[in-house]
């Protein structure tokens, strides 16, 4: 019988995966549109960025949320382009700072520690993702930052009281622990930082 980690991380693939080929076809239709010769409309150019959204928010979900292993591994290219996608345009800027491939699963944990801190960036900043031997550093940096003090305390200690927006930090800790391994969360006033 699979686990109740392995439900929830077959469903997020299914999901990436049964959205990602008509997101993709629609991209190619208006990029067809695009092409046509005459100057797009607004309504298009919306369209376009639209999508490219969506697009990279799905291939940014499918890492988060999908199934990952020790074995699967994940260029710096990869990761760097998903990042790059999902953040232009946001208030957020994301930096991939490692230099090397890594295993699925690394890439699985650094994501989620990216959207709980994505939480506490409501006004903008910048999460740097770095290795220091063999600990990834998830570290989040902004002029000021909203902390739910319960939310974070919620990493250590699982709660069930958490609304749709906030699931990243239940499936953190959940990943954690299924990795067997341990988490260090350290927040000042400025910076959030998650070693794991």
């Amino acid at each position: 019988m699979t686990d109740q980690t392995d439900l929830t991380a077959l469903l997020g693939s299914r999901i990436c995966h049964d959205l990602i080929s008509p997101i993709g076809a629609i991209g190619n239709g208006v990029e067809l549109l695009m092409m046509e010769g005459s100057t797009p409309s607004p309504e298009l150019i919306l369209i376009a960025e639209s999508v490219a959204s969506a697009n990279a928010r799905i291939r940014f979900f499918r890492i988060a949320f999908g199934l990952s292993s020790s074995e699967q591994r994940l260029s710096r290219t990869e990761i760097s382009k998903v990042l790059a996608d999902t953040s232009q345009g946001a208030r957020v800027s994301l930096d991939w700072a490692l230099t090397t491939d890594v295993s699925r699963a690394d890439a699985k944990l650094a994501f989620l520690a990216i959207m709980c801190c994505e939480t506490a960036l409501a006004y903008g900043g910048r999460v740097k993702i770095s290795l220091e031997g063999s600990k990834i550093h998830v570290t989040a940096q902004a002029e000021r930052l909203r902390i739910d003090p319960p939310l974070w305390d919620s990493l250590s200690a699982p709660t069930p009281d958490l609304t749709p927006a906030q699931v990243h930090f239940a499936l953190f800790a959940a990943e954690i622990a299924h990795q067997n391994r341990r988490l260090l969360t350290e927040i000042t006033g400025t910076e959030i930082r998650l070693t794991f």
